[in-house]
């Protein structure tokens, strides 16, 4: 019988081993600030690699310095970060998994403590701090954060070019594919919804306007981008807020993306605005399922499917089912870098995913196989 999970998928030249996805997860474990990958990130993104992840995607990493969620993200905007990552690449090759990076802008939620190891976790940096003034579609803040400044087309046009040459720097870098973060409230979200976008220039008003900065970054770097690489978006399908940016809007969206040269649309929500009381959020396993499975449904383009599904079968009924093309497993992997090799020996598959130097550990389950 036929096991999706563990079925390779093509995406223009690249063929990955199975459709084990690890998506982009912050790690806030830039200690110098300077944007520059540790011996932390090599370890953990070697780790999925080795736990049998068809590929991974590099947690969101600034174009810019002022558009990093924290000081202590990574960044793509000098050779020297480029450089601290090819071992990354390489290391994650050399265990048979590809690997992606996700660019990143995080707008007017930027310049915030980190989720740990700081006093008040998620709020504004002060400048004083190391902090600096943020930027977003209008000039209003998300929550409790410091109000942001409107970017001005100068501005915009400088976002784009800062999205263009950090994927030539992934590329030289040896990644396989890049990602676009445009979902969770960070920069390009904020300019497709009407919830934080309220501009009457040519970026705002209708999704088509609301939507120009997304498609434009797209337009270059898919033109500077190898024409055999897979370039991917990241999306939140929902805002779960009446008002928002909503599903209709992303099945037009994702149309557009296709006809742009995008290759596939990871499918999140939510993240722009703080719900209204007595608003909750339907979370449960596997809650996101029903964007990935309409998006794929109404649009030509391939889906992978996130958030709380954690389980083998639950993974494999999402694929078996035509909900999605990939399954994204995030904390999983957190919990347990050996997911995917569970997963394998769960459903029967190829031992070949593990390891050679791990199969004696494995060898009960692989003779109960």
């Amino acid at each position: 019988m036929t096991q999706h999970l563990l079925t390779p998928i093509t995406l223009r030249d690249l063929t990955v081993r199975n459709r084990i996805w690890v998506p982009p997860m912050c790690q806030y474990s830039v200690a110098a600030r300077d944007g520059v990958a540790t011996p932390w990130h090599l370890m953990h993104y070697g780790s999925f690699a080795r736990g049998g992840a068809g590929a991974i995607i590099v947690e969101a990493t600034g174009v810019l310095p002022e558009g990093r969620i924290s000081p202590q993200d990574l960044g793509l905007w000098n050779d020297a970060q480029r450089d601290a990552l090819v071992p990354v690449v390489e290391l994650v090759h050399s265990l048979g998994a590809a690997i992606g990076i996700q660019l990143a802008h995080a707008g007017r939620k930027a310049s915030t403590q980190p989720e740990w190891g700081t006093p008040h976790p998620g709020a504004s940096l002060p400048e004083a701090d190391g902090g600096w003034t943020t930027v977003a579609p209008s000039a209003e803040a998300y929550a409790d954060l410091a109000a942001p400044e409107a970017l001005d087309e100068a501005g915009i046009d400088h976002v784009v070019r800062a999205f263009a040459d950090s994927a030539r720097r992934a590329v030289d870098a040896g990644f396989d594919m890049i990602e676009i973060h445009a979902a969770h409230g960070y920069l390009l979200h904020e300019f497709l919804s009407p919830l934080s976008n309220h501009r009457t220039d040519s970026y705002g008003g209708d999704l088509a306007g609301r939507a120009r900065l997304l498609l434009r970054i797209v337009d270059e770097v898919r033109a500077l981008i190898p024409g055999g690489m897979p370039l991917l978006v990241r999306i939140s399908a929902s805002e779960w807020v009446e008002g928002g940016f909503d599903l209709e809007e992303a099945t037009q969206l994702v149309t557009w993306l296709t006809e742009h040269g995008v290759d596939m649309v990871d499918v999140s929500s939510g993240g722009n605005t703080p719900l209204p009381e007595g608003t909750r959020i339907p979370v449960g396993p596997g809650y996101q399922t029903p964007l990935a499975a309409h998006l794929r449904t109404h649009t030509e383009m391939p889906i992978s499917a996130v958030g709380m599904i954690d389980e083998p079968f639950q993974a494999e009924h999402v694929l078996a089912t035509g909900q999605a093309d990939v399954i994204r497993v995030g904390r999983a992997f957190l919990r347990d870098p050996s997911w995917g090799l569970q997963a394998s020996l769960a459903l029967r598959g190829d031992e070949e995913l593990i390891p050679a130097q791990y199969r004696r550990a494995y060898r009960q389950q692989l003779r109960r196989g």
